[in-house]
């Protein structure tokens, strides 16, 4: 049963949240703090699996002590609640909160918000796991796209059209923007899982104040180097994995999201890197010296790899679940039964073509998964991987820039 912390520093507010979640108390077990203070003594009493605080609080606000759980208490799902008013302070929670929620929240959004945080948990169960991810603040950004993005941002003549293509290059960027646009804080009904929707959509000045007033936006400078891992050489091949998703035959009949997740596939290594940088390291070296591919060696060591990692991750930021389920299972799309190419076949295909194409991108002394023909098999295209073979080279020699 899952144990929820709900904050706030109006009675009449928890008194409602108390009346309407009643029908959860079969499957949830609920306490409630009124402020700060007393949320931090009661998690210090007690263990929780989620807290839901609100933003404006007097002494310590919600941005304040969500930080304050994530670092003491880094496993825990960690929600904010928040009102357009609030526009400006609730910024300040975007590096801490997994999900933000529009007030008045109704109980079904509610509910919904906090099922889909803890889901993928449920499946992806592993202590390592959830402590890695959840002491995380922000997936780290290549130097380059973050002092770019700040440049043209700073220029008032900046088109949406300029955000976005600098937007696209960067794997973090796109995965804390996605995250932001398809919280429940703006209450839209439908995911987007389209960059320059999202960017459109959030504006440039909401984007001017992430840059400036989150860690989401900084430059990457890992606390040691990591040999055989490259920031610059993981973005140019999650790039080149998206291109060819783009120019699937089957990308028609399916969300425009399959880019996103081929763009986001190992966002998980950037988190393992950052967290984990020794771990990373063994496991990039044990890759190399067995000639193995390095999710093997990762399952082996912590039972998981980078595809969970980052799967868990994008889910707790509340991206949209085919998004979520194609980057868990990019390396062994066999764990879902497929009859059709779908998304998760794909981003897969896409990930071992960029591999295949991708030249120079990425160290050569590491062995990378081969094509599995069963899966194709499964989902009778066994006789499209020469057509597909062609796409990926055309795809890895298209034009890029801003």
């Amino acid at each position: 049963m899952k144990r929820i912390l709900f904050v706030d520093d109006e009675p009449k507010i928890l008194e409602g949240l108390q009346r309407s979640l009643r029908a959860e108390r079969h499957q949830w077990e609920v306490a409630f703090a009124s402020g700060g203070e007393a949320a931090l003594t009661m998690l210090a009493a007690a263990p929780f699996d989620v807290v839901v605080s609100d933003m404006r609080m007097p002494g310590m606000d919600g941005a304040a002590l969500l930080e304050t759980v994530r670092q003491q208490y880094p496993s825990i799902l960690r929600i904010i609640l928040s009102g357009f008013t609030e526009m400006e302070a609730s910024l300040r929670a975007v590096p801490v909160a997994h999900q933000f929620l529009l007030k008045p929240c109704e109980p079904d959004t509610l509910r919904t918000a906090i099922d889909r945080a803890t889901s993928l948990v449920e499946v992806l169960n592993s202590k390592m796991m959830t402590s890695l991810v959840g002491a995380m603040q922000d997936l780290p950004s290549i130097p380059r796209t973050y002092m770019e993005l700040r440049k043209a941002l700073a220029d008032p003549e900046t088109s949406i059209e300029r955000v976005v293509r600098i937007v696209e290059k960067d794997v973090a960027i796109s995965a804390k923007i996605l995250q932001l646009v398809n919280s429940a804080f703006f209450g839209l009904t439908r995911e987007i899982s389209d960059i320059k929707m999202a960017v459109s959509y959030l504006g440039i000045n909401i984007l001017q104040n992430l840059v400036v007033s989150i860690e989401a936006f900084r430059m990457f400078q890992p606390k040691k180097a990591i040999p055989g891992f490259s920031i610059e050489e993981l973005h140019s091949h999650s790039q080149l994995a998206a291109r060819i998703a783009a120019h699937f035959p089957a990308e028609k009949k399916l969300p425009g999201a399959v880019v996103v997740a081929a763009l986001l596939h190992d966002v998980g290594k950037l988190v393992i890197a950052e967290r984990a940088p020794d771990h990373f390291a063994r496991a990039v070296a044990g890759a190399r010296e067995e000639r193995r591919p390095l999710f093997v060696v990762e399952e082996e060591l912590i039972g998981v790899s980078h595809a969970e990692v980052g799967a868990y991750l994008l889910s707790l930021w509340g991206l949209p679940y085919p998004v979520v389920e194609a980057v868990a299972h990019h390396h062994h799309p066999q764990r879902v039964p497929q009859h059709k190419v779908d998304m998760i076949t794909v981003v897969y295909l896409s990930n071992l073509l960029a591999h295949e194409v991708g030249g120079d991108i990425g160290d050569s002394q590491l062995v990378f998964q081969e094509i599995d023909h069963k899966v194709l098999t499964d989902v009778s295209a066994a006789d499209q991987l020469p057509e597909w073979r062609q796409m990926a080279e055309a795809a890895a020699h298209e034009p890029q820039g801003v």
